[in-house]
């Protein structure tokens, strides 16, 4: 790990920012990564508790002049869109102080309009300066969703399926999946690309004890 463990809110890999402004997720997903570590990239992701804006901004300010990044993406160990007033402020804040090109990505499990009822959470975003949006579908059907992404809310599937297809109005949107025996990925390519979004196959991270 990095000389100075404390949890980070603000990360990099690469010439990549991302940050990590929650672990909450509304999802329970096997596979995922904070299952069985405690980072990534020699950065600790497990936050003592939820960061403030401030608290964000002022990580971001230490390291957002230290090169010439590529692009910021919102991605860490929970749902973004779980705290979607934390997400659109740090957005705005980074394009009013950074000024330099900068694509600004959110990763997503898709379930940021039913967690955020009654707002057009797509519509937000690209107000806020985000660019473009890449969707944890997972899965070609609900059963298969259910069984390896172990969702909190009911109707998780179509919730997904429905954030894809407003988001992709708005924003460059894709899709994605974990490579893992349960899923057919042909399926689950079928299902994105029937909503008008291109497909990504991402590599499953196995746990080493």
């Amino acid at each position: 790990m990095v000389p100075n463990d404390r949890p980070k809110t603000v990360y990099w890999l690469d010439n990549t920012l991302y940050l990590n402004i929650t672990n909450q997720c509304s999802n329970n997903c096997y596979f995922c990564l904070k299952r069985f570590r405690r980072g990534v990239g020699g950065f600790n992701l497990k936050l003592a508790k939820e960061p403030t804006v401030a608290e964000v901004t002022a990580e971001l300010a230490e390291v957002l002049q230290m090169r010439s990044w590529d692009g910021l993406v919102f991605c860490g160990f929970g749902e973004p869109t779980m705290r979607l007033g934390v997400l659109l402020e740090v957005a705005r804040w980074v394009r009013q102080h950074y000024g330099r090109p900068l694509q600004i990505r959110l990763d997503t499990n898709g379930h940021g309009y039913a967690l955020n009822s009654g707002r057009d959470v797509a519509a937000e975003l690209k107000a806020a300066g985000v660019d473009r949006v890449s969707v944890s579908l997972n899965a070609g059907d609900r059963e298969t969703y259910s069984e390896i992404c172990k969702p909190t809310l009911p109707d998780a599937y179509e919730a997904v399926v429905d954030f894809i297809s407003k988001a992709k109005v708005v924003l460059n949107g894709e899709a994605s999946a974990v490579r893992l025996p349960e899923v057919d990925l042909s399926k689950a390519q079928m299902v994105a690309e029937g909503l008008g979004v291109s497909f990504k196959v991402r590599e499953y991270i196995p746990c080493f004890y």
